[in-house]
């Protein structure tokens, strides 16, 4: 069971800073300044929540010191970023094959 909790801890990590992310986007209106920080602020987030993992639930993170925690955090919240532009390009290649069916109809 400890082993399940350890590979959990990556995804948790990225599904905590996605949804963070997407709250303070629309709570700047989705200013143009913080989309271009977003991969910064993520990857900070993430490694604080590594960090904060690493010093409260030592069992839930595979990180055997403070950097490793840093590194699986950071690299979780950079993870975030990825998971919404792939989710971004999904919408979009649906919404042009969606135009295209409408003008082949």
């Amino acid at each position: 069971m400890g082993n399940l909790i350890e590979v959990v801890s990556v995804p948790v990590i990225a599904t905590i800073v996605y949804w963070a992310i997407n709250l303070i986007k629309y709570t700047v209106n989705n200013s143009e300044k913080f989309k271009r920080l977003i991969p910064i602020i993520s990857a900070v987030f993430g490694a604080g929540l590594g960090i904060l993992a690493y010093y409260i639930a030592p069992d839930i993170i595979i990180a055997d010191n403070l950097l490793t925690a840093l590194i699986i955090g950071g690299a979780s919240g950079l993870s975030a970023t990825g998971t919404n532009q792939i989710i971004k390009q999904i919408s979009k290649a649906q919404e042009v094959a969606d135009e295209k069916d409408e003008i082949d109809s």
